[in-house]
């Protein structure tokens, strides 16, 4: 019989070594006993190595146990040593299985120094990612196979778990803050030598701004409202004023409504028609001249539209991509949050499904470095709170379904509509408030809180600068944004006054001399 004390045992089942391709699986046992042998040698080691390796990163299954066991030590602040990781596994019931307390001693004799430990594991965690990558190609490949199921929801699937495969190994690395204060003062004397005052993208709307110094990159924006509010009027003034503007690249991703229904509103918008009117046709010889010769601002303009219902979080990450890779998008907008899902993933409620999109939605604003506005419902306790002045006015308890927006957000605002509660033009106090919207900023994490006013224009579906006025006969327009000079770097947005030029009527202004027919 041999002696357990001077020959340690072997594990009672060695790995399987060999997939399913016939190929050896990416695996080095070799290395896996040094760094364990160095994690019970060096009592610093397993700092360096705790956020690269997990216990299902060794491919040895006795490896998975004894690793845990390190784990399990590490997270009580318990010393990692020979004797320490054989009581816990003895506690856990994993000594005898992993091979005794001889085969712990015999992975402290296989390593003489804990120098290179980081190393050998940021080798095994890459191994351990090319196994994940195997394992998941091959059961994709065996249901693509199958007839039965659908293509659609297995690309999704395949997505979700491309996705978490990433989101779960691939880390940052730590860097000494050095380049980062360069970068911190470049961004400072870009800022200084930018005569509009703007850091980031432009709404087009001067108070908000003013107070935001512009949507800033890899933020992302949360625009709560009760229904009726105005939320997709005031995103597709925001896409207007970026995309046509200031030539800056938007995409919207509609889940509501159709890209018909969506440039019909842009179409009401921008050409100042009544949006009754949009929908039915009933134009007047005068709105047929406005609406050719306002539309062709819309024409060749960056704004791109997605209108895919019920989309995944990880079907928008790839389209999202995609559009910043061909496209160079600058802004991303989603109408709206809650009718995203996170098909390819199981939750135990609806509230932590959309905590992950939003938290999807924040990492992936990081990753392409762009503001990404969300649209968001607010439930129904503002509809439900006193009739006084201020009962009305949501705050960031009201957001649905999840706490996890509020977090996750670097900037929250409500649209407030005080006209459409009162059903009157006035307030208490007597001032005038028809078409008086506000925009209450409740949360800015790099800036001021406060109140934007602004104009719901209701015919047109569309909001304004509080300060510019509209004579709704649609005579005189004085100070629209639709009739200003196109903005510049000295003037940022455009020259306020009178309108410059006026559309005279039976003038097609799309159809120039050499150019194709319009496609109106």
């Amino acid at each position: 019989m041999a002696d357990n004390n001077t020959r340690p045992r072997r594990p009672q089942h060695e790995p399987q070594a060999v997939s399913e391709f016939g190929k050896l699986q990416p695996q080095d046992l070799k290395i896996e006993e040094a760094v364990l042998g160095a994690l019970m040698l060096e009592k610093e080691a397993y700092t360096c190595v705790s956020d690269l390796l997990k216990p299902e990163s060794f491919y040895d299954p006795t490896h998975q146990s004894i690793y845990a066991a390190i784990v399990a030590l590490g997270a009580s602040q318990r010393p990692i040593d020979m004797l320490t990781v054989t009581e816990q596994l003895r506690n856990d019931g994993n000594l005898e299985a992993v091979g005794g307390a001889a085969r712990i001693s015999q992975l402290t004799g296989t390593v003489a120094s804990a120098a290179n430990v980081e190393f050998h594991a940021r080798i095994i965690a890459q191994k351990y990612i090319a196994r994940r990558l195997i394992h998941f190609s091959s059961v994709i490949q065996e249901k693509a196979f199958d007839e039965t199921n659908d293509v659609y929801d297995l690309m999704q699937e395949a997505e979700g778990a491309l996705f978490d495969i990433s989101k779960n190994t691939l880390k940052r690395d730590v860097i000494q803050i050095d380049p980062i204060i360069s970068e911190a003062i470049k961004k400072i004397e870009e800022a200084a030598n930018n005569t509009t005052g703007l850091s980031g993208i432009p709404t087009g709307f001067h108070d908000l701004d003013k107070m935001t110094s512009g949507w800033q990159r890899s933020d992302l924006i949360i625009i709560a409202a009760r229904p009726a509010m105005g939320k997709t009027a005031l995103v597709l003034s925001m896409a207007k004023n970026m995309a046509v503007d200031y030539n800056i690249a938007t995409a919207i991703f509609s889940l509501e409504m159709s890209n018909l229904q969506l440039v019909n509103r842009l179409l009401s918008n921008v050409c100042e028609l009544d949006s009754a009117k949009i929908k039915n046709g009933q134009l007047t010889p005068n709105d047929w001249d406005r609406l050719m010769g306002r539309s062709k601002m819309l024409f060749s303009a960056p704004l791109y539209v997605d209108d895919t219902p019920s989309l995944s979080v990880f079907e928008f990450q790839t389209k999202a991509r995609r559009l910043k890779s061909e496209h160079d998008i600058q802004v991303i907008i989603i109408d709206y949050l809650q009718l995203m899902n996170a098909s390819g993933m199981k939750f135990g409620s609806r509230e932590q499904e959309v905590s992950n999109i939003s938290r999807s939605l924040k990492a992936l604003a990081k990753d392409l470095n762009i503001p990404i506005i969300a649209l968001s419902q607010l439930n129904r306790s503002v509809e439900q709170r006193g009739d006084d002045k201020r009962g009305k006015r949501p705050q960031l308890s009201d957001l649905r379904e999840s706490g996890a927006i509020e977090q996750d957000a670097d900037i929250v605002c409500f649209i407030h509509r005080e006209e459409y509660y009162t059903k009157s033009k006035e307030d208490a106090e007597g001032n005038n408030i028809e078409g008086m919207a506000e925009l209450i900023i409740s949360k800015h994490r790099s800036g001021a809180v406060g109140d934007v006013k602004m104009r719901f224009v209701k015919d047109f579906t569309r909001f304004e600068n509080w300060d510019d006025r509209y004579n709704l006969s649609g005579e005189n327009v004085v100070s629209s944004r639709m009739n200003d000079d196109v903005p510049t770097p000295d003037a940022p947005f455009g020259n306020i006054g009178p309108a410059s030029a006026t559309v005279p009527p039976n003038v097609d202004f799309l159809q120039d001399p050499g150019e194709p027919a319009s496609p109106f």
